[in-house]
């Protein structure tokens, strides 16, 4: 009998009391749904969860640290979405489930790798599999056709543009209007307005660029995942992509063979699915020419506001500025509907209201301040 560090133990008995309390949401599903055949689906899929889970007991105990059997007791989480589960149905504990399934299967793909037993190694790889097998059985139950463990949502990159304009013109906006409101000399509001549009344009800029860099590096690692998962488990892989060439209306017989012929070649699979599971395309921009244009589309936004102090004075630079950065609120707001789905006048109206708020807050604060110090 070989021993195991905290750090391993602490990771064994969180997947074994993870498999625990699945097996029982699993028979609270099971309790809850009214169709027959999800029914049984849900009764067969609890039966393989306290498979898993004596699994776990079987290692932990091999190691010198059994488990009490009135241990497997569900958490105190897990009774929460039960009563959750009967109270909304299945609909709604459905997809908490899927999510603890695509969890479990990147914790137990990570666990195989770094393992040091060749016992858990073999535990792991097993129940990774099984695992990736009931987040496709769940998938199709809630009407989804993606593996759940992967996370490849992206901003797009014009949404950053008219994000980084949208910030650089209501952040200036209320520094400009808080310096008026100070009542200060003219050309301290055109420095000011100037500052604070450098500084916008290059946090923005800095943001966007590590947001990008971010975006890459998780991809880097989905595909990375995926390049694993096909070979330790190229089966379900396999049935996955099936399934997904099904979607697109090909015979589910063809649709095997087709998906059998791509497997034979694991570079070919890996673009298959990289393709059509994960929905990762070819990048069309850098981290530094995503993070350039967007601190540049926040400088522009910046400079709406302080541009008429280069050429007016007085009122009538104060004025106009503030006229034309409150158009300047309502295109931009109409602008962003295009990615909110909103109404275009009605998202116009509300960056309108956003910039007047932003406004006042700016100015009536500038003259506190002013009146105090």
């Amino acid at each position: 009998m070989t021993t195991v560090d905290k750090k391993t133990l602490h990771a064994w008995l969180h997947h074994w009391r993870d498999e625990a309390d699945a097996a029982y949401l699993y028979g609270v599903l099971a309790g809850v749904e009214r169709r027959q055949a999800n029914h049984d689906v849900f009764l067969k899929l609890q039966a393989i969860e306290r498979r898993h889970t004596e699994l776990w007991a079987k290692l932990l105990a091999e190691h010198g640290h059994p488990v009490p059997s009135d241990a497997a007791k569900p958490s105190l989480n897990a009774r929460f979405m039960a009563w959750l589960g009967r109270r909304f149905g299945p609909r709604y504990l459905l997809p908490l489930l899927l999510r603890e399934e695509g969890r479990e299967v990147k914790g137990y793909m990570e666990l195989h790798r770094q393992s040091s037993t060749d016992d858990a190694r073999s535990v792991s790889l097993t129940l990774a599999r099984e695992s990736a097998a009931h987040a496709e059985t769940l998938a199709n139950l809630a009407g989804r056709a993606s593996e759940p463990w992967h996370r490849t949502g992206s901003g797009g990159f014009l949404r950053n543009v008219v994000y980084g304009f949208n910030d650089g013109l209501t952040a200036n906006f209320g520094l400009v209007a808080g310096v008026l409101g100070a009542a200060v000399a003219p050309h301290i509001v055109l420095v000011s307005g100037l500052a604070g549009m450098i500084a916008d344009a290059l946090s923005m800029g800095a943001s966007g660029y590590l947001a990008a860099k971010s975006e890459q590096e998780v991809y880097a690692h989905e595909i990375a995942m995926e390049k694993e998962e096909i070979r330790l488990m190229p089966e379900v892989e396999e049935e996955e992509l099936a399934l997904v060439y099904q979607t697109k209306g090909v015979e589910a017989g063809i649709a095997r063979q087709m998906a059998a012929e791509v497997m034979r070649d694991s570079q070919r699979a890996l673009d298959e699915q990289v393709r059509e599971e994960l929905k990762i395309g070819e990048a069309h921009a850098t981290p530094f020419k995503e993070g350039w244009l967007t601190g540049v589309a926040t400088a522009v936004g910046a400079l709406i506001p302080v541009a008429p102090f280069l050429a007016l004075s007085g009122r009538t630079a104060a004025w106009t500025a503030f006229t034309v950065a409150m158009v300047s609120h309502f295109v931009v707001g109409a602008a962003r509907s295009f990615f909110t789905g909103r109404g275009v006048i009605r998202s116009g109206i509300d960056m309108f209201v956003v910039g007047l708020g932003v406004a006042a807050v700016g100015y009536l604060v500038g003259d506190l301040v002013a009146k105090i110090f």
